[in-house]
């Protein structure tokens, strides 16, 4: 059972990667932040990665027997959107039939898939001492996907793998024994009808509607949500199988906002769901960690992750 913690780039300390590795957790994560403006943190992440300090700190990880991926909602860099002046036919047409470069992109446009995948092939070299499996997201929202004649018939479930197929297939062509991860959240819980995995595509399982769906549908989206985890893996294959969980994400619970609030875990709660998954054959368990760095240390003490640790052995 491979066990993982991620956290974001800037709490990355050697404190933390201590924690994990003398906890028994296996895989360090480093996850920039999500939303409208997520290239903006991987930018930043990117120059954290030229610096000595910054190789250092990922050295010594290495050096502590961790494994280290990146975990990126990454669709806003690898397609930037001043390219809109120039190029609108590269991005999504919204549901008034409009141009907007707001989320993601038109995934049907043969250069735009181009160049996004050619541009994951970049990022994929730049993220040093990655192991080889890759996690380039689309953008972070609901219901944000391309609307144009050509992709109109591709669910949001589609278009994220007609895009993880091509972007592998670049990155591919520098690292052989490259993997890509689907991610299964929100719009694109549902199964791909149009488009198939191409080998070494692997299921990322990550089940948010239970933390926030609070319409009245909520529970029916919880519901769907759980449900759909045996046709995803059925479909993607048990191999590399992995859920991201939400149990240590402290962003979450101070709702994205610091200073962060003071967090303790629902070890009931994540015992509950860790034996499930365990069950279902996941390979790999996975949780959030952001919002429990420096700060969080200077005003509530050292997270415990020794739980999640014990549990996923």
């Amino acid at each position: 059972m491979r066990s993982q913690i991620l956290i974001h780039p800037e709490e990355l300390s050697k404190n933390w990667i201590d924690r994990i590795a003398d906890a028994g957790v296996t895989v360090l994560g480093i996850h920039p932040w999500g939303g409208k403006h997520a290239e903006k943190s991987i930018q930043q992440m990117l120059e954290f990665l030229k610096t000595p300090e910054y190789r250092g700190l990922l050295d010594y990880a290495a050096e502590r027997g961790l494994e280290i991926e990146y975990e990126i909602h990454a669709a806003g860099y690898l397609l930037p959107r001043d390219l809109f002046e120039t190029h609108p036919e590269y991005f999504r047409m919204n549901e008034n039939g409009e141009r907007t470069p707001d989320w993601n992109f038109c995934v049907s446009d043969p250069k735009a898939l181009s160049f996004v995948a050619k541009r994951a092939a970049e990022l994929a070299l730049a993220l040093y001492r990655s192991g080889k499996r890759f996690y380039f997201w689309m953008d972070d929202g609901k219901d944000v996907h391309c609307r144009c004649p050509r992709c109109r018939d591709l669910s949001p479930s589609d278009q994220q793998l007609l895009v993880i197929n091509a972007m592998l297939s670049e990155i591919k062509k520098h690292i052989s024994d490259a993997k890509m991860a689907y991610l299964a959240y929100f719009d694109s819980l549902s199964l791909p009808e149009m488009i198939k995995a191409s080998p070494d595509v692997f299921l990322e399982y990550a089940p948010m509607e239970k933390y926030v769906a609070k319409s009245e549908d909520a529970a029916q989206r919880i519901a769907r949500e759980q449900a759909m985890i045996g046709p995803l893996m059925d479909f993607f294959g048990r191999e590399d199988a992995k859920v991201l969980e939400y149990w240590y994400d402290n962003s979450l619970y101070s709702k994205w906002k610091k200073p962060p609030k003071e967090f303790h875990v629902d070890r009931e709660a994540m015992a509950k769901d860790i034996d499930q998954y365990k069950a279902l054959g996941f390979s790999c368990i996975s949780t959030f960690g952001c919002f429990l760095g420096a700060d969080y240390e200077e005003l509530f003490g050292a997270p415990d992750i020794v739980p999640f640790a014990e549990l996923t052995k």
